[in-house]
């Protein structure tokens, strides 16, 4: 089902469904302009339309001290792009029956059965109230429940939850102990009351192992992985791919420097994070991306029905994200943008101020990773890298431009 990479060649208009080639070397240009400036290490752009790859290229280095280049098979850290892939499996239980959206969390995860909610900065963290009503799985999916990331320079929430390791789930063996103690917190904000960036997904990774008896990892592997072909997509590296993966960085005055999270996704890995714990490799994630501009669908059957997945790519916010409330940490702007059922979803181009179509669903990742799906078009475009944080450079935005300026048919 994946389409067949042309390496970035030039063709014919007509043959590469509608981009123009001189216009696709400008992606080129800037991608050589990222390494040669000392802003990035190494990145990939892959962009397909009508299930044929337009342009697939590489540039830089997977790591920079050995000179080791970026190629087809290099492994990256996709953190948050994980998201997507998780909200779309519990999805999959959804249309067996197993739950309903508007179903409390509780019922499946006891430790949230009697949620409260902090009255905010400026009041101690034990100043709490009952929540008006109980999270549910529909809250979690849309980031509407209350429960927020932690930030060592955050609010008194923010800064608790990252003392107890839950920043990015560091600090646990398994995802069980994570949010049994994720549970112990108050909610920043009333269930439904807003929009907040946080670690819901992360929740509902675990709920997808309570509803199925398997570890995430394993669920994913049987359920999505294997039936797409995606065989370099795990939450960990085995010993034998390990020369694959990319070198994780962080920004720095200097441009970047390798980060101290190297580690986190070498085997063996315990905590399978469904908000962020993913590798994968371009080829990989095309797979994925195809199977979702198909609307679930890939050539050996379907992963969800259709009008589930119209729903997934829904805006469920009544309005833009902006009319629900910002997060200091997002993986996208909020003007013009709603939010589906774990992937953000283009409403208006003109009010987010950038070139795109109506009902476009993306998402990205904390290492400057991205994606986005455009049915109008017909077209994925992915950006992998690995360079914390995501909003170092306005990448995925100037990305998004070189893409559509190339498409002139």
């Amino acid at each position: 089902m994946e389409p067949e990479s042309t390496g970035g060649a030039a063709l014919p208009i007509d043959q590469i469904s509608g981009f123009d080639p001189q216009r696709l070397r400008r992606i080129s240009q800037w991608m050589e302009a990222h390494v040669r400036e000392v802003r990035l290490s190494g990145l990939a752009v892959q962009i397909a339309r009508r299930g044929e790859v337009a342009f697939s290229e590489h540039a830089g280095y997977a790591d920079t001290a050995t000179r080791q280049p970026v190629t087809p098979d290099t492994i990256w850290r996709i953190y948050s792009m994980t998201k997507p892939v998780t909200s779309l499996a519990l999805l999959m239980l959804y249309e067996e029956g197993a739950f309903q959206l508007d179903q409390p969390i509780a019922d499946f995860l006891p430790a949230f059965g009697a949620p409260r909610v902090w009255k905010g900065p400026g009041h101690a963290l034990g100043a709490t109230e009952p929540a008006r009503r109980q999270v549910t799985i529909h809250d979690l999916l849309t980031h509407q429940a209350g429960i927020v990331y932690g930030d060592p320079q955050g609010n008194a929430l923010e800064q608790a939850l990252s003392a107890a390791g839950l920043d990015f789930d560091r600090g646990f063996v398994t995802m069980t102990e994570a949010v049994d103690a994720l549970a112990g917190f108050p909610l920043a904000f009333h269930p439904g009351e807003r929009w907040f960036y946080g670690l819901s997904t992360d929740v509902l990774g675990h709920l997808i192992e309570v509803i199925s008896g398997q570890t995430l990892g394993a669920f994913l592997k049987a359920r999505i992985f294997d039936p797409l072909g995606m065989a370099d997509t795990g939450f960990s590296v085995p010993d034998h791919k390990s020369s694959r993966l990319a070198t994780l960085y962080d920004h720095s005055s200097a441009g970047f420097a390798p980060s101290a999270n190297q580690d986190r996704c070498v085997a063996p890995v315990t905590l399978e994070s469904g908000g962020g714990g993913l590798v994968s490799t371009m080829a990989d994630y095309q797979r994925f991306a195809t199977m979702l501009l198909r609307r679930g669908a890939f050539d050996g059957g379907a992963l969800l029905g259709r009008k589930t997945f119209d729903l997934m790519v829904s805006n469920h916010m009544g309005g833009d994200l902006a009319s629900r409330g910002q997060a200091h940490f997002s993986e996208t702007t909020f003007e013009g943008i709603g939010f589906g059922l774990g992937v953000s979803v283009m409403l208006d181009p003109a009010r987010a101020k950038i070139v795109g179509s109506p009902g476009e669903f993306a998402w990205g990742g904390m290492a400057s990773t991205a994606f986005w799906v455009d049915p109008v078009e017909e077209l994925t475009v992915i950006l992998m890298t690995q360079l914390v944080p995501s909003s170092a450079y306005t990448l995925r935005r100037l990305l998004r431009v070189l893409s559509y300026q190339a498409l002139v048919g």
